[in-house]
């Protein structure tokens, strides 16, 4: 179960004040409210920047985490890894590291005060190119990869550069120039800070943490096809025993469970966009067994896939009305 840390009294752990950081906090969500006027997900003129607006707790929702920063202003939401929830809200941020497929779920918000968020995508070259500029210290090296998400608490100074960059949306001939700067500044805080090693691990280019995006990135790209371990871990260079703990240990899940939920988060997407059937979308994605799809998928989804996509269709023509 994800840890989550409570602020204590005027100040937490580290001696921020509690104050300053309530009202950075309350100005960025007031900026993001101003820059996202319907629910849902919203892409911004600054590259890799995307805000999120609830106005009430949402039901679990299956869909793939990307390396990024997330930062709430307003509300709490859940997010589901294999069995393990991370928890994070006001005063903690969401650091992922590699692609991970979750369950997450808005668990605080309502029409007053709504879900609002802040979301960075990560990019392993801006966070090398800033090693290297600065001479931040490398990792030690790992006898373990490190779990791909994480859960901590916002720094002021972190909080204070978010806000900042989400207020170059409104002025956007700045955006060009400041944002690069902002972003290189969020960057320093994250790997000044607790995170600081997990984030160096996203541009590592040895140990096992990158041993296993490797490996993630194979099994995206080919996750149609029949996967067989010891030739993934031998490309690796690794053993398949070694490969299977360390890719559980990143994504807490087994590499046929990763490919899996791949395999279904595509068929469901191919049914839902072009709008094949559901056996056509399992052979898409590489059943070779429809029957065996419609009881993975309803298994996973809690529904079988004709009515589970009938039901999304109908919530994305009710959200358009």
């Amino acid at each position: 179960m994800g840890t989550v840390i409570e602020l204590d009294g005027g100040r937490d752990d580290g001696g921020r004040n509690a104050a300053s950081i309530a009202a950075l906090r309350g100005e960025l969500a007031a900026t993001i409210q101003r820059c996202t006027l319907r629910e849902g997900l919203h892409t911004t003129a600054i590259a890799g920047l995307t805000l999120f607006r609830a106005t009430g707790p949402t039901e679990p929702s299956h869909g793939m985490y990307k390396p990024a920063l997330v930062v709430v202003a307003q509300g709490a939401k859940r997010a589901l890894l294999g069995d393990e929830a991370f928890h994070y809200d006001e005063a903690h941020c969401l650091l992922t590291s590699v692609d991970l497929p979750c369950v997450s779920q808005v668990v605080r918000a309502s029409r007053e005060q709504p879900y609002l968020c802040f979301a960075l995508a990560l990019q392993p070259q801006r966070i090398a190119e800033l090693i290297a500029d600065n001479g931040v210290p490398d990792v030690a090296p790992q006898t373990a990869a490190p779990r791909g998400m994480a859960v901590n608490l916002v720094s002021e100074p972190l909080l204070d550069a978010v806000l900042r960059l989400t207020r170059l949306l409104e002025s956007p001939r700045d955006i060009d120039v400041l944002a690069p700067l902002v972003e290189r500044e969020i960057l320093y805080r994250l790997l000044t800070g607790e995170q600081g090693a997990r984030l160096r691990r996203i541009a590592a280019n040895a140990g096992p943490a990158r041993q296993i995006a490797r490996a993630i990135d194979w099994l995206k790209q080919h996750f149609a096809e029949a996967l067989r371990i010891d030739e993934l871990a031998s490309s690796l260079h690794m053993s398949a025993s070694s490969l299977h703990h360390h890719f559980k240990a990143v994504t807490a899940m087994s590499p046929l469970q990763y490919q899996k939920q791949l395999r279904l988060h595509e068929a469901r997407r191919l049914m839902l966009a072009e709008l094949i059937d559901a056996a056509s979308a399992a052979r898409r994605v590489g059943y070779e067994s429809a029957s065996q799809f419609s009881r993975e998928y309803s298994r996973f989804y809690g529904a079988p896939p004709l009515r589970d996509v009938a039901q999304l269709r109908g919530q994305l023509e009710a959200a358009a009305l």
